[in-house]
């Protein structure tokens, strides 16, 4: 084998050279960007401490609050008969689940296309979103009250409560100058309290309650007298809806189709054969130019047991009727005149003196007693869908009414096998319980063993403890704490 020439010999050297340096080259930028990744990390995990801190610190600010200002002393007995504690501070401002200065409500301009530099905007010209904010506090207690019923209250753990939450949803397809809330007196301060860009002229506040065909129908009449061109849109401030896009784009097909002098309500597709909600059964599509999903509708249903149910899931032809209505206001005024005309006339009254707070609270005082106490969907959605003027725009956003406390569970993120904690989860411990839903509102622990699906509601003056099943039955236990004289809790 004959020897190799110095000058090939040197060749390869250099080359054995050029690559061991090419391999500690690209080492050290391997090194460089795995040792930047560790900063990066690490200052990640000190931001995430951080915030953990900052959260700890403002649940127990709000604990310390809570011990404070809603403490009562244990209710005691004399000659036999209860004797309700003294009543605490019960106000919206100081709810367990509602920070003491909630973020404040406020207009944000519509965002901007990336590609042609315009705005993205959902408004739709000359709708006017409505809020009826009504409720006794009822379905939801000891969480909530007849003083701060579920849409004052933050359900979601988000910083917003419902209601300012429905706020943000529909303004973008408004403005704060087209968002309406009816409301009774007594809840009056506290919206606005929570929305304080809402105009003093667009909130409408009722001296009872009176079902929804009185209060949607309210602010029809005043609508009508405003922009006789207005439609109005009408969406309850305690659900909770995921999907917005998906709900923008059914709102504004409702809008194009209430321009056609309809009735228009949104139709949530069916998850479940729910027997807690009424249904719309679905008639042939209308094929209206800008609504492509509008269709007749041909019946409302009321609440159905669970074998009607699951045949309406199976048909396909049925909707969860949510309550959401959008139709002019002039033609809802006219609908009510033609099927509820005392509720029309009465209403029209009060209407033509609104703008005057000396004769409005006088004529509220006269007239509104007397109106009948209806909901909207028997005044005049079904006797409307019965003469074909009624449609609906089947939806497929979700949707939730948070009716019980069961309803509430499914929403609540949990991991598996444990039940699902409303507040604070320092302040829960548990083994072996699955399924159930604990909201610990009195700043003492609770602790649960080997029970599963119980729900558990501690606040300060009050403790509920039922079944998920049973959860739709807290009204009665309601009713039976009015019953003996417990009122200062409701």
């Amino acid at each position: 084998m004959s020897a190799q020439s110095p000058l090939k010999q040197s060749d390869a050297n250099g080359s054995q050279q050029n690559e061991q340096l090419g391999i500690e080259q690209m080492f050290a930028q391997i090194m460089s960007v795995v040792q930047k990744s560790s900063t990066e990390i690490a200052e990640l995990r000190q931001e995430s401490n951080e915030l953990r801190q900052a959260n700890k610190d403002i649940q127990q600010q709000l604990k310390n609050v809570m011990n404070g200002s809603l403490a009562v002393k244990s209710p005691h007995r004399q000659n036999s008969s209860p004797s309700a504690p003294p009543s605490p501070s019960l106000a919206y401002t100081v709810s367990p689940f509602l920070a003491p200065n909630p973020t404040p409500s406020f207009y944000v301009p519509p965002p901007i296309d990336i590609t042609t530099g315009k705005a993205i905007s959902h408004e739709v010209p000359g709708f006017w979103a409505v809020v009826p904010a009504g409720g006794a506090g009822t379905r939801l207690w000891p969480l909530s009250r007849k003083g701060y019923p579920k849409f004052f209250l933050d359900l979601t753990q988000s910083g917003r409560s419902l209601i300012q939450g429905t706020w943000d949803r529909l303004l973008p397809l408004s403005t704060p100058s087209r968002l309406m809330v009816v409301t009774g007196v007594d809840h009056s301060q506290g919206v606005k309290d929570q929305l304080p860009d809402l105009l003093p002229a667009n909130l409408l506040s009722e001296p009872s309650p009176k079902e929804s065909a009185a209060a949607i129908g309210l602010a029809a009449a005043v609508l009508a007298r405003r922009d006789p061109e207005a439609i109005l849109g009408s969406f309850a401030a305690d659900h909770m809806i995921s999907g917005n896009e998906a709900f923008l784009s059914a709102v504004t097909e409702a809008a194009v189709t209430a321009k056609k002098n309809l009735l228009v309500t949104i139709g949530i597709a069916p998850s479940h054969p729910a027997t807690g909600f009424g249904y719309i059964r679905l008639g042939d599509r209308l094929g209206i130019e800008g609504a492509p999903n509008a269709c007749r509708v041909l019946q409302f249903k009321e609440k159905p047991d669970s074998r009607t149910a699951s045949a309406y899931l199976s048909s396909g032809n049925y909707r969860w009727n949510a309550g959401m209505f959008v139709v002019r206001a002039k033609f809802l005024m006219e609908l009510f005149h033609q099927n509820c005309p005392e509720l029309a006339e009465g209403l029209e009254k009060i209407a033509e003196l609104w703008e005057d707070e000396n004769a409005r609270t006088q004529a509220l005082a006269d007239i509104w007693p007397t109106l009948p106490k209806i909901a909207i969907d028997h005044a005049v959605a079904e006797p409307a869908a019965a003469e074909g003027k009624v449609a609906v725009i089947p939806a497929t956003f979700g949707w939730d009414d948070v009716g019980d406390f069961s309803s509430l569970a499914d929403i609540l993120p949990t991991e598996i096998g444990h039940a699902r904690v409303l507040g604070d989860q320092a302040m829960v411990i548990t083994d072996q319980v699955a399924g159930g839903i604990i909201v610990p509102g009195s700043g003492r622990l609770v602790a649960c063993l080997g029970v599963d699906d119980l729900v558990i509601v501690d606040t300060p003056d009050a403790l509920l403890v039922t079944t998920r099943a049973r959860a739709q039955e807290v009204k009665k236990i309601v009713g039976k704490c009015k019953d003996g004289g417990w009122k200062q809790v409701l």
